[in-house]
């Protein structure tokens, strides 16, 4: 299969990925922070080692900012749940998807008042807007960092300055964007970061991070055993046992670890410019594709490696259904978890078809994947 669905999950993984996680699962996979023993405290080593290389990647200075989750939903819902109140309002934008949009919704039922910034046709944000949408009791600004529908970029360093000067706090959805481009979370005035393991992290489902700034309390989205302070009923108000109650996902972990650790051997910059060439590339031959509609900014640097299209008025999960059945071409349909981000660019009842590359595709994937989208458009 060429797969061209890395937005989602990246695939495949670096190698030592794999070996890291079955070396864990054999090797000395126990409960870390927990017993005493020689394997416990092997698994601990690994859970703190990979948290050492999380705020290396983003210049954390402490990393016991770094809390273990199980997605960025995961992340996002801790982040906005555990900081918002009643009498609050919370400024995002319509790009979002709908891990921040529900749990901001949900929050609606506490009084916690919100506003959508309109991004336009092609999914750009203007910092100006964001400012201009503050209240005297704007809480909490929250942006996506790259669409994962058209992959268009957010300036987050803009927003992040707008933030600190209205001392508003700043989360950073980097669902799309860890692990491909240059985040510090202090240059860039960030306060929270989310973020999923198994997307560009290059590590497996079922692992998440979210960075908090440790002047930010946040409310624990639930309690139990963290290994410290045991001999309380009450949950540690420590950093980060007060978020990662229960038991680990020790080879989740390891395999993170290993992706950070290829990341920073191969350099975020070569990925990232091999992901633009490879976008450019496709923008550049979609064209040829008769009826063929292309969403989102046509420069590689605009956008993250992600390419919303259609073909006509064709149902855009026939199209994917066919990519896969007939050319072994994996790919996205559909709305992708984010509706405003499709009302914006017009597509909310035919969808889009998304392709979204990864570090280990080539010109190679993208030459057949026109092709098949030729061939397909042909048929109609």
């Amino acid at each position: 299969m060429i797969y061209l669905d890395n937005a989602a999950t990246t695939f495949p993984k670096p190698e030592k990925v794999y070996r890291a996680m079955d070396h864990c699962s054999r090797a000395y996979c126990a409960n870390p922070g927990r017993s005493g023993h020689k394997m416990a405290m092997e698994s601990a080593r690994t859970v703190e080692a990979t948290r050492d290389l999380v705020a290396k990647l983003f210049n954390i200075k402490n990393p016991m900012e770094v809390v273990y989750t199980f997605n960025a939903t995961d992340s996002l819902n801790l982040a906005i749940k555990g900081f918002l109140e009643t009498g609050d309002h919370v400024i995002t934008t319509t790009m979002e998807h709908n891990s921040v949009l529900r749990p901001i919704m949900e929050l609606e039922k506490i009084g916690v008042e919100h506003t959508f910034v309109q991004a336009d046709c092609e999914g750009k944000i203007s910092p100006k807007d964001i400012e201009s949408a503050i209240k005297k009791n704007t809480k909490l600004i929250v942006t996506t960092h790259a669409s994962n529908v058209v992959g268009t970029l957010v300036d987050i360093e803009a927003i992040g300055n707008i933030a600190k000067k209205h001392n508003i706090k700043y989360l950073v959805d980097a669902s799309q964007s860890a692990g491909i481009y240059d985040i510090d979370v202090q240059r860039m005035n960030i306060d929270m970061l989310a973020m999923p393991g198994h997307k560009g992290l290059l590590g497996p489902q079922g692992t998440g991070i979210l960075y908090v700034n440790d002047s930010i309390r946040l409310k624990s989205q639930r309690e139990g055993g963290t290994g410290s302070k045991s001999e309380d009923i009450i949950q540690p108000d420590l950093y980060p046992d007060k978020y990662e109650s229960g038991t680990h996902n020790t080879p989740g972990i390891a395999g993170l670890g290993a992706g950070i650790e290829f990341l920073l051997e191969t350099g975020l910059s070569r990925i990232r410019n091999h992901e633009e060439e490879l976008t450019q590339y496709m923008l550049d031959r979609l064209p040829e594709i008769d009826n063929i509609k292309i969403y989102g900014p046509r420069s590689s640097k605009e956008r993250s490696a992600v390419i919303a299209v259609n073909i006509g008025d064709i149902d855009s999960g026939e199209i994917t259904f066919r990519l896969d059945r007939e050319f072994d071409i994996a790919t996205r349909s559909g709305i992708h978890c984010a509706p405003l981000a499709h009302k914006t660019i017009g597509t909310l009842n035919q969808g889009a078809i998304r392709f979204s590359f990864g570090y280990f595709n080539s010109k190679d994937d993208v030459d057949k994947a026109i092709h098949a989208l030729k061939e397909i458009s042909k048929s109609y």
